[in-house]
């Protein structure tokens, strides 16, 4: 799903009419990020659709690339809510570090509500991390503050094009805390959840509900972190233009 709005941006004694790339997993990602400058991007949380929908775009209609959205966390002091703004995006053995002015603007601006800002590094997977056990494992791998499966693809592309990325990711599941399989598996290819595949997984598993209710009470407080966020995007549509 790609989602378009437009907005002219004056730098200096230029203007550039072309919006930003926003790249989510998830529709209520996506409906956040949507706005005047930015071209947004939604994968359904499917890193091969994402990659086909990015194959497909015209890089020369951004100024830049950001990834945005949830996360994993595995730093264990970062709670759900907290905001990481990434220094790089790493996958295997590849690295791809931030545009550091791009970055600033991003910590400026994401820190003006009430969510604690923190600088770190974000490992991309092909498949949600669910269990304590992998993320502790990835925390000693690669030191990543969190982990998410769109970063790494979008910093790939803005790195062929030749585009300024960020990316700036919420925690929703802190480290200390294991995802149940339903909130994974429950996910229709649209990125909304299906409905009806919850209560038959409650059905047959009625102790899922607790795991289910922090699950999503920390989905949401990551949400409303990321509106506040957005709010920022929102006066700042020049925020990449100095990057190119």
């Amino acid at each position: 799903m790609i989602l378009a709005a437009g907005g002219t941006v004056t730098v200096g004694d230029s203007i550039d009419p072309r919006p930003v790339l926003i790249v989510t997993g998830l529709v209520q990602e996506a409906k956040i990020a949507a706005g005047p400058g930015m071209t947004v991007i939604c994968s359904s949380s499917d890193p091969v659709q994402l990659r086909a929908l990015l194959a497909g775009f015209d890089p020369s209609t951004v100024r830049g690339v950001i990834s945005f959205g949830v996360a994993g966390g595995l730093d264990p002091q970062l709670k759900s809510g907290a905001v990481v703004i990434a220094t790089e995006v790493m996958a295997g053995d590849r690295r791809w570090p931030a545009a550091e002015a791009l970055s600033e603007e991003l910590i400026a601006g994401a820190g003006v509500g009430r969510q604690r800002v923190f600088r770190g590094g974000l490992v991309g997977v092909e498949k949600v991390v669910t269990g304590q056990a992998g993320k502790a494992a990835l925390r000693s791998e690669t030191g990543a503050a969190a982990v998410d499966m769109e970063s790494h693809i979008a910093a790939a592309y803005a790195a062929e094009a030749g585009l300024p990325f960020a990316a700036l990711r919420v925690v929703s599941d802190p480290a200390g805390r294991a995802l149940p399989e339903l909130a994974t598996t429950a996910i229709k290819p649209n990125g909304d959840i299906d409905l009806g595949k919850v209560l038959r997984g409650i059905a047959r598993n009625p102790l899922t509900i607790r795991a289910l209710v922090s699950t999503g009470r920390d989905f949401n407080r990551a949400l409303r972190s990321l509106r506040d966020c957005r709010s920022f995007f929102l006066g700042q549509t020049s925020l990449v233009a100095t990057e190119i």
